[in-house]
């Protein structure tokens, strides 16, 4: 069996008009559902957990919020088998009012890479209530070197991102830490922005 983090591209979906907390689906590029989470609604600190399955027997990789609702929070990513902490996601506070950025932390917070959105224009536009009209982009940087990107897909029910890790041949971010960043998008960044 290939491991859920073993593949370089990623569909994050997520239902629009779901009343009550998230469902998440992710696929590979084949459409073969390799991770699946549901996210609680009206909870003050973020605690999501990724299992293999539906029946979320199989719990890989938990995501918890440091502090409750906060704008720059900062996110820890626990690989949920062995309960080793991987390293977090911070979400950069005040330039995200105008560019959404977050920042990729190792195992002692130190800064590893980034995500930005695309441009600043468009995502001012994007803020003036356009966002369904103009689909998020983001680059993913290592070190300064682009090693991935996060597109969000235009579709009025359902809320669509694809991570595409192929440029990282050297495996500089860890697969896993990737994962939670697109979670994070589908579950936080959207009702932020």
């Amino acid at each position: 069996m290939q491991s859920a983090f073993s593949h370089d591209h990623y569909v994050f979906r997520r239902k629009v008009l779901r009343f009550f907390g998230g469902e998440f689906n992710i696929y590979d590029a084949d459409g073969n559902l390799v991770m699946y989470s549901e996210q609680k609604a009206f909870k003050l600190k973020e605690d999501i957990h990724i299992y293999t399955e539906k029946q979320m027997s199989n719990e890989v990789l938990n995501i918890r919020a440091r502090q409750r609702i906060d704008f720059g929070a900062t996110y820890d990513v626990i690989d949920a088998p062995s309960g080793e902490r991987i390293g977090a996601l911070r979400r950069k506070g005040l330039k995200s009012m105008l560019r959404d950025e977050w920042l990729f932390l190792d195992s002692q917070d130190q800064e590893i890479g980034t995500i930005k959105e695309d441009n600043v224009a468009m995502a001012l536009i994007r803020r003036a209530g356009l966002s369904w009209l103009l689909p998020q982009r983001y680059t993913i940087s290592v070190q300064g070197q682009c090693v991935a990107s996060l597109k969000q897909h235009f579709n009025p029910f359902v809320l669509k991102y694809i991570l595409d890790l192929s440029n990282d041949h050297e495996k500089r971010l860890d697969t896993r830490l990737a994962v939670a960043g697109g979670i994070l998008f589908c579950a936080i960044e959207r009702r932020q922005s």
